[in-house]
């Protein structure tokens, strides 16, 4: 259970982390570990850490190999590239497939969407998902957000159907789950879902965002971009609850990791924060700016922890030495995320 408004989170011992009150034998596993994926084949890509040199880096390189694919800078990126429609029986039919192919992989508008939705009400849900992701990947997530839900509150025949089973499968999303966090997301229910959740997130709807992500399965992506909104919330309990047991084993766990250290450093468990810390640093190949985050947050939970445990005035009074080593930490941590967050690291390709 989380604090309201007004209200002081409260403090929890190391150790022990209480679960609203729901016995945690009750509490269905999937709820409680919603970053466990037993999948064999998800619609997840490597997530990548941006910085500004990889974000530069990137757009250069997704224009140059979307150039080199046949496909126009602005349009929906394809796995694979753009799938070539085959053939389809009746005039009318195959008019209208051309249409909605040409629009989806060709448009760098919504509006041509938008148009074939109105012309075509049976393709209309298909079509407003589509200019939706379009509108998300140009940063226009307002627009993205009213197109995505329209979409989704729309049927499809089972010509758009087909369509969207055989052609739409390789349409790849770059979705941010949390801050400088994204995944590239083939189209599924994850792919319009998270970005939806993204956009109502960025239009300061965090409620709705968080409610937009209820009934997905289990995954890495959707556990950090759920987590990120509850700390955001102040439901830091929520965040520590679904968390337990999470170890580092590629960068999205690193950052979820670090959802976690900092939740529990706002509860007092400042012992359990610093474990997930150590756990964010314990593997070598962890991301840069990642490990730059986990030192920066281990030099603020060693000054709050100084802080609780010899209150104000005894704070004061400490041994110089001992001060100036956590500020030197602290120093050397944040000149290390200034570097990170300004130029990346240089062995970025």
């Amino acid at each position: 259970m989380s604090a309201r408004p007004g209200e002081s989170a409260p403090r929890i011992p190391d150790g022990r982390i209480p679960i609203g009150q729901i016995p945690d034998d009750q509490i269905p596993d999937h709820q409680r570990r919603p970053y466990t994926d037993t999948r064999d084949l998800t619609p997840f890509r490597k997530a990548v850490v941006r910085t500004p040199v990889r974000g530069l880096a990137g757009n250069v390189g997704s224009v140059v190999t979307g150039l080199m694919a046949g496909r126009a800078p602005g349009t929906l990126a394809a796995e694979g590239g753009v799938p070539r429609l085959g053939r389809v029986g009746g005039r009318a039919s195959a008019k209208r497939l051309k249409a909605v192919h040409s629009a989806v992989f060709g448009s760098t508008d919504p509006d041509r969407l938008i148009t074939l939705a109105r012309a075509y009400p049976g393709w209309a849900g298909v079509c407003y998902l589509m200019a939706g992701l379009l509108a998300y990947s140009h940063g226009g997530h307002l627009r993205a957000s009213e197109l995505l839900q329209h979409g989704l509150s729309l049927r499809n025949d089972e010509d758009a159907n087909r369509y969207a089973a055989a052609y739409l499968a390789g349409v790849v999303t770059r979705v941010e789950v949390a801050e400088r966090i994204e995944v590239p997301v083939l189209f599924s229910e994850e792919a319009v879902f998270l970005a939806l959740s993204h956009s109502l997130r960025e239009t300061g709807q965090a409620e709705a965002a968080l409610a937009a992500l209820a009934g997905l399965p289990p995954s890495l992506p959707l556990a950090l971009a759920r987590c990120s909104l509850e700390a955001e919330l102040g439901r830091d309990v929520d965040v520590v609850a679904e968390t337990e047991g999470l170890l580092n084993a590629d960068d999205l766990a690193a950052a979820l990791l670090l959802v976690r250290a900092r939740s529990l450093r706002r509860l007092g468990a400042y012992t359990a924060s610093r474990s997930a810390l150590q756990e964010v640093l314990r593997r070598r190949k962890t991301d840069f700016t990642l490990r730059s985050d986990a030192l920066t947050d281990t030099a603020l939970l060693l000054l709050d922890a100084g802080r609780k445990t010899l209150g104000s005035r005894e704070w004061q009074r400490h041994k110089p030495a001992q001060l100036e080593a956590v500020k030197a930490i602290r120093k050397d941590a944040e000149m290390h995320e200034l570097w990170d967050r300004e130029y990346g690291r240089t062995d970025d390709h």
